[in-house]
This record gives structure tokens, sequence and C-alpha cells, in this order.
């Protein structure tokens, strides 16, 4: 057992949302209580003690929309055509990068992003991962380093047509064996969903064979929708209805299925994900970045639809997804008024609420109870803190590398800004290695 205190906690719950001089009493990977410093330390006076020396503790972040596989595509020369649209970024680069990808690539491409993440303070990652030429497997790869880092993950394999039948079959069976394989260990630090790649590159025939294997399996699908407008083009040509149209009336969306982006979708089909209780994660860096558009999560907000917030491998650090996400829809509405209320409730409560339907703990919250994922982080405001502007606060004055320590369902993974155990030079080595290697094959 140990304590976190000597800091002003951020709870995220109501009843007691801000402790000055707070505490955090962790015993096992659950935290048994929240309080004062002096109240706790009297109670627990044999616990060691991590000094937050007056910084921030919170709840650790969560990404609910995430790429590892794209890792190795920082810094690398492409000679492919200049992109014209998202077809041309997928063909040119990220499709041509996952088909060079070996298990090995695959183990590293997600080893390094963890180890900035745990940097940066997320501690649950929902993943979206892609190897056409290793797909068998790839998924207990990305599952060993998730282990190796103690990080808390949610993977799929994301199945598509653009490879050919055989290569298909590969990424259900990598999807259907992983979810059974998570069903059975029944932890909550290592769950599973069904990945489909995008309604472009799913045919009806894949798709029913999809719609048969998740049968039973508990799980839902996650699937990005309406990214670019050639999506939506495309489904309209060949179904004759929209993404979502299709996705409903195939029977794909439910209470655990993650439609990711949703730019390019009607406003009826809005009603139709509100209907089915499915999620929504908006990943605002990425679609700036692949100038595919705004999403209208204000008025999927005003629907009541579950609203997260991801990076789509942009980054690994939330709160630029949280900083970016704040701007754009200013930008797009011309009005400096809105998402305020709305990012910050994605990212500080909907995430954990969409994490929280896939495992049995509580997340993002520190409260008796709830499993001990927290943070330390450093940062000296320069004015008050109080429950009513402590997000404006972490819009202007924090980032990632504000992180001074971060604890995984009750295990200390950094300290300090110091990993524990994690050898992060050898693994940045390796990993330059690999991707050197890569590089020649691409």
């Amino acid at each position: 057992m140990y304590l976190v205190g000597n800091g002003k906690v951020i709870t995220r719950d109501e009843i007691r949302p801000i402790i000055d001089n707070g505490c955090i009493a962790i015993d096992g990977n659950k935290i048994m209580e929240v309080g004062t410093t002096e109240n706790l330390r009297t109670k627990y006076d044999d616990a060691r003690f991590i000094n937050a020396k007056n910084r921030l503790i919170m709840p650790g972040f969560i990404n609910t929309h995430m790429h590892y596989y794209s890792t190795f595509a920082r810094g690398m020369a492409n000679d492919s055509p200049p992109a014209k649209n998202l077809v041309d970024i997928l063909t040119g680069l990220w499709w041509r990068l996952d088909r060079t990808l070996t298990l090995e690539d695959v183990y590293y491409s997600a080893i390094v992003p963890m180890i900035d993440e745990v940097k940066n303070g997320v501690t649950t990652v929902f993943d979206h991962h892609a190897s056409a030429h290793a797909v068998r497997g790839s998924l207990f790869k990305i599952a060993e380093a998730a282990e190796k880092i103690g990080i808390r993950s949610n993977l799929c394999y994301e199945t598509s047509d653009r490879d050919g039948e055989k290569i298909a079959d590969e990424g259900i069976a990598e999807n259907v064996e992983f979810i059974k394989y998570c069903n059975r260990k029944n932890d909550d630090m290592l769950k599973a969903m069904f990945g489909l790649h995008a309604s472009m590159t799913i045919s009806d025939k894949t798709l029913e064979k999809c719609l048969n294997a998740i049968s039973g399996l508990n799980t839902g699908f996650h699937i990005h929708t309406g990214e670019g407008v050639q999506d939506m083009i495309d489904s309209k040509a060949k179904y004759g209805k929209g993404i979502v149209e299709r996705w409903y009336d195939a029977g794909v969306l439910c209470d655990k299925t993650i439609l990711v982006h949703c730019i390019h979708v009607a406003e009826k089909e809005l009603d139709l994900i509100k209907k089915k209780n499915a999620i929504v994660v908006h990943n605002p860096e990425s679609n700036m970045g692949n100038a595919v558009g705004a999403s209208p999560v204000l008025e999927m907000y005003k629907k009541g639809i579950l609203l997260g917030l991801g990076t789509d491998g942009y980054t690994t650090d939330m709160m630029e997804s949280y900083k970016v996400g704040n701007l754009i829809h200013k930008h797009v509405k011309k009005d400096s008024t809105v998402a305020y209320t709305e990012i910050p409730n994605m990212l500080f409560e909907n995430n954990r609420k969409i994490t929280e339907r896939f495992i049995d703990g509580q997340v993002g919250i520190l409260k008796e109870g709830a499993l001990a994922d927290v943070i330390v982080v450093d940062y000296n405001p320069p004015t008050p803190i109080n429950k009513d502007n402590v997000n404006s606060h972490l819009l202007f004055g924090v980032n990632g590398k504000c992180v001074d320590t971060t604890i995984i369902n009750g295990k200390v993974i950094m300290e300090d800004r110091e990993l524990i155990d994690i050898d992060e030079e050898g693994i940045m080595a390796k990993s330059r290695e690999l991707a050197n290697n890569l590089w020649k094959r691409f």
C-alpha cells in the first residue's frame, strides 16, 4: 500500500471535485481512500508516501482512438505522388506502410508510443491496428508490449478488403481469436473490439462474415466512419445510402460500437447513432492534418450521443487533442464561445464512460473503489483553481510533458519523470534499427 499526497487532487467526482492538500491511498490496483494528506498519513502511517510537491493529482488520461502501427512513418521520406485527398493519403502512405510491417515491427511500433503515452499521463488506450502481411498474431504482439509497459488497452485488427479476400479473412480470424482470448482472461487491463477499416473497403460479403464472427463475443465494432468525403460517396454509389445508414441496416451499431470521425454523415444518420446508443470518437488534430473537414460534434453533443476524444495516431498527448478540439470548432463556427463545455466533457467524462462499457472497474475518477490510474502533473497555477475553472487551467497551462508521475492499475510506471524497469534507450535504439530497415522496404 502507498499514498500519493501533498498535492491538489482533481478527483472528477462531483461529490468532492477538488481537495486542497489532498491525498490518494492505493492498495493493490484500487483506490482505497481519498482525503487530506494529514488525515491519510496519520491513518496509514506505515504506507510509502509519494510526495506530489504541491502539484496536481489527477486521473490518468484516456485515448479512445489510436494507431500504433503509424510509428515508423515519423521522419520517413515518401516518394508517392502528392496527396490530393484522403484516399491518396491512405494509398500513398498508410496502406504502403502497414503492408511493410513484420511482427517484430508491430511490437516496437506499439511499445514506443506506449512509452510516450506513459510520459504524457495516458493510462488507457483504444488502438486500431493494421499490418496486412503480418496479420496473425499481431494483436498478441501489441498486447505483449502493453503488458511490458503496463498500460491499460483495448485492441482490434482493421479488417479490410483492400488486400484481397485471404487477408480479410485473416483479419477476421485475428479479431475473433484475440477477443476470445481477452474474454477468457477477463482482465480490465486488456480488452478487445472487432476492427473494421471503413465502409469503402468493406464489401457486403466481408461485412456479413464479420457480423457472423462477432456474434456472441460481447463486444462491438471499431470502425472509421465518414472520415473523408470519398467514403460517403462510395457508400451512396454502391449501396444507395449513407455510411451510418448502411451500418444501421446491417446491424453494426450497438452500445459497444465506436464510429470514428463521423464527418461526412447526414443529420438523420446522427439520430440512428443515438437510437442505437453507439459511440463516436472525435480526432481533431488528425482531421485538420488530413484536411477532411470538421466533425459536427457540437450537433452530436446536443443530440446526446456519447462522444469521446482520440488522437488517431497523430500524437500520444491527449492535451494536444484537447487544445485543438477547443480551437477547431470555434474556427469552423466563427464563434469564440463554443467548445468550452463539449470538448472537456469528451475527454474527462465521456472517455471514462466509453472505457467502462468494456471493463468491470471504474477509471478516469479518483474515488474509493476506482481502479488506481493516477497521474501527478507539474503545474504551478498563476491564479486560483476551483471546480468551475479547472478545465480552463488545464487547457491553457498544461501539456503532456507536465506529467511527473504515472500510476496505472496501482503500479508506478513513472516517478519523477523516470520510467521504472523500462529500458527506454534500448527500445528506442532497436526501434530506429527496425525503422531504417522498413524505410528501405517501403
